[in-house]
């Protein structure tokens, strides 16, 4: 099993990060944050982009993999367009960004379709992306608009 296991100590690596885990979904309830760790994590379901090639003359399988991300040095945590007091609701991950504050600390932003938001003020940024289980074959590949 090739299982993903990435991490983010700069701006630079979350962008790597980010690009793993565009169209990844979860529902409200598989978020967390523990405030005495000051940790913010997240379960998935990635899209697993780095799987995706072309194939002549066959069909396309594309796969998704059972993930979670987290985020160290979470001082604290902020939502927008999120209802935690419906934790079935499915959201959309589109990106992960970072803004810079006073170095090295600034915020994380973790934006989901439709406009949700989640803002990470973080000390610095200390990510984790991994893989937590086997792989499953999706027919459907994620479409963006131009």
């Amino acid at each position: 099993m090739d299982l993903l296991k990435l991490a983010a100590l700069d701006a630079e690596d979350l962008e790597v990060i980010s690009a793993h885990v565009q169209d990844a979904v979860m529902k409200t309830g598989e978020l967390t944050y523990h405030t005495r760790e000051r940790r913010f994590a997240m379960v998935m379901r990635r899209f697993a982009w780095e799987k995706e090639k072309k194939r002549l003359f066959r069909r396309q399988i594309h796969e998704r993999r059972l993930s979670a991300l987290q985020f160290d040095r979470v001082l604290s945590v902020r939502s927008t367009g999120i209802d935690t007091s419906k934790p079935e609701t499915v959201l959309s991950l589109l990106a992960l960004r970072f803004e810079p504050g006073e170095a090295p600390s600034g915020v994380i932003e973790i934006a989901f379709s439709g406009g949700a938001t989640i803002r990470l003020d973080v000390e610095c940024i200390e990510t984790r992306l991994s893989d937590i289980g086997a792989a499953w074959e999706t027919p459907v590949r994620p479409r963006h608009n131009p």
